[in-house]
């Protein structure tokens, strides 16, 4: 009797979370659609909302504002940043740093290969939309705070040293030089592995290439 009020309680959940996930791409994907074709001062929240068949109340149950539709994509983005920070502080000692925090990432610099034509999309939209920029690095503060502890705690610095906010920003700057270049070039190469070859190329000084 007991395992099956569990398995019963359990299964509600589970669908209640798929259609909360599903709810959530959905309105993501239906602003990013929807300001592509009209611009940002254009789509109001009641604009996404009808057109995703929901009420703007729902909208709100999920975003702040239609910003943040369009810049937090994936409905797990808290769980995604947690899991990076505790690879950080779990990688193996033979990676430095900088690797440790790139091999973090790589399960969202992932999602953004897989879903190629919704990400060039994207970075078209946030290109044309400059107060996109200001509204992203006051949702990534926090992540970014979070990550620089635990560069803190895996190289044993004291807190006020600067070594793991430039590892930070050394990383970061990587991550965004690349998916500009990918944006550029229409998603033709592997994000993945643009990054990977910007940080050999940091590892080795930089060197001008060939």
């Amino acid at each position: 009797m007991t395992t099956t009020r569990r398995t019963g309680a359990a299964q509600p959940a589970g669908l209640r979370e798929r259609k909360r996930r599903e709810t959530h791409r959905l309105l993501a994907a239906t602003a990013l659609r929807l300001v592509a074709e009209r611009g940002l001062d254009r789509v109001t929240v009641e604009d996404i909302s009808g057109s995703a068949g929901v009420s703007p109340r729902t909208f709100f149950n999920y975003f702040a504002s239609k910003e943040d539709a369009l810049l937090l994509p994936y409905p797990d983005h808290a769980e995604r940043s947690a899991l990076s920070v505790a690879r950080v502080v779990s990688a193996p000692p033979s990676l430095s740093p900088l690797q440790a925090v790139v091999r973090a990432w790589r399960e969202d610099l992932e999602c953004i290969d897989a879903d190629r034509e919704e990400w060039v999309t994207r970075l078209t939209v946030m290109t044309d939309h400059v107060s996109l920029l200001s509204r992203l690095i006051a949702l990534e503060a926090d992540d970014e705070r979070r990550m620089i502890e635990a560069l803190t705690r895996r190289t044993g610095l004291p807190p006020e040293d600067p070594y793991p906010a430039l590892v930070y920003c050394v990383a970061e700057g990587a991550v965004r030089s690349c998916l500009a270049h990918w944006h550029r070039i229409g998603g033709a190469r592997s994000v993945v592995r643009l990054v990977e070859e910007a940080v050999d190329a940091v590892a080795e000084g930089l060197p001008v290439p060939d």
